[in-house]
């Protein structure tokens, strides 16, 4: 598929997990640079996540990362939350786009440019896979960071997802401030 110049990749990272927010990035490369090893950030390992995302950075015309909280996810439902972080991280682009590519199967409404639903993207399309890889590394710094903020939980392992140790954690200590208490693992929690 052949879009023009500023075509903007977005994607996003943390729909699943039980806590932390749901963090999007957006991309427009730059064609005359192409950075080798782009591909969806889950097939990456992280070593190779981290050594990508600085060069992303560095050699995108324009790049941006935007979140929603676990409260806006709370409120909206993930679905809806994902959108405002993707609607939130191309608002942040230096550089308009003339046509968006975003990995899934539907759009968020209202937004700037034309704009493509494309499923498995991250795979196909070099922008998408750049944001896959903006958005996943900074969602794993942050975990990495509550982690300290919130000892216990094991964040950094996990990084929210629903694992047995999260279940375990969450079991003990009951939610935190990053647990997304509409999620049925936390709901149960709560109401019992």
């Amino acid at each position: 598929m052949q879009y023009q110049t500023f075509t903007c990749g977005v994607d996003e990272a943390g729909r699943g997990p039980w806590a932390g927010p749901v963090t999007a990035a957006a991309v427009i490369l730059d064609p005359a640079c192409p950075i080798t090893g782009l591909t969806d950030s889950k097939k990456l390992t992280e070593a190779a996540r981290d050594r990508l995302a600085p060069e992303i950075r560095e050699r995108a015309l324009a790049w941006a990362i935007a979140e929603a909280s676990p409260e806006e996810i709370d409120r909206l439902n993930i679905r809806e939350a994902t959108f405002l972080a993707m609607t939130r991280a191309i608002a942040g682009l230096a550089r308009a786009p003339a046509h968006i590519l975003i990995d899934g199967n539907a759009l968020p409404k209202n937004l700037p440019a034309p704009a493509t639903a494309i499923i498995k993207g991250d795979l196909t399309e070099p922008a998408i896979s750049a944001a896959s890889i903006l958005a996943k590394t900074h969602r794993d710094a942050q975990m990495n960071a509550y982690c300290a903020q919130h000892p216990g939980y094991g964040f950094s392992q996990h990084k929210g997802y629903g694992t047995a140790a999260h279940a375990e954690a969450l079991a003990r200590f009951g939610p935190c401030a990053l647990h997304r208490r509409s999620f049925a693992p936390v709901r149960v929690l709560l109401e019992g």
